[in-house]
């Protein structure tokens, strides 16, 4: 976890360093749920990255298992809910990971390969050999999930990698001024090694909105030699 307090102190710190500019809450909260979203959806990349280097025996400098590390509070189970013709995803889904109905673990497939398997007695799926395809649920995008056969209608479970929460700075406003508010607030829920990521990260966008190039320039400066330095 990640004070949001203490983020946003820093971030002011920097930019009213020089008198460049204000950063209104709002702004801050943008800037702070895009930065988030980003470094967050980045793990999924590297993991696919580092997957493909030789393994390091190194205890703590395990590129993968340091990613997946941070991933981990994001991990959970969930028996999923049957409604009329499909399984219901859990709200908080980011990505999805494995499908099992009695410890068996369910093929992905897509439309083409579920019409070839039902068109054969031999490929046809069954309980013992159960399928599923994610289906667009509604005209808002939400998806769902098929199963074959369609006589399950319970007992399959899943693992996924849930959504962060939204980092939110509360704040009440006094005289004009906006003191933060704790109680109205939510942390950052990344690992607390991306503090400085996302203290640049935010910085980036402050620079493009406030219309300071030299702060989006420096961030982003910071930000490369980051990344070059994790990853070379």
């Amino acid at each position: 976890m990640i004070n949001i307090n203490t983020v946003y102190q820093k971030v002011l710190a920097i930019i009213n360093k020089e008198n460049r500019g204000y950063l209104t809450p709002q702004e801050f909260n943008l800037f702070a749920n895009q930065a988030q979203a980003e470094i967050f959806e980045q793990y999924f990349f590297d993991l696919n990255q580092y997957k493909r280097l030789a393994s390091n025996d190194t205890e703590y400098a395990d590129l993968y298992k340091i990613t997946d590390e941070k991933l981990s509070k994001f991990k959970k189970e969930a028996t999923l809910v049957y409604s009329t013709d499909s399984f219901q995803i859990p709200s908080d889904l980011h990505k999805l990971g494995t499908l099992t109905y009695n410890n068996i673990e369910l093929e992905k497939v897509d439309q083409k390969t579920l019409n070839e398997y039902t068109s054969s007695k031999l490929t046809n799926p069954t309980t013992n050999n159960p399928v599923f395809i994610q289906s667009i649920a509604n005209i808002s995008l939400d998806w769902n999930i098929k199963v074959y056969p369609t006589s399950i209608t319970s007992g399959i479970s899943c693992t996924y990698v849930r959504k962060p929460a939204t980092p939110q700075w509360g704040y009440t406003q006094v005289d004009g001024t906006a003191l933060y508010n704790a109680g109205q607030s939510s942390n950052f829920e990344l690992h607390p090694s991306e503090e400085t990521n996302v203290v640049l990260k935010i910085l980036l966008y402050a620079g493009v909105s406030i219309k300071d190039p030299n702060i989006a320039q420096v961030a982003d400066a910071k930000e490369t030699k980051i990344i070059t330095q994790e990853k070379s």
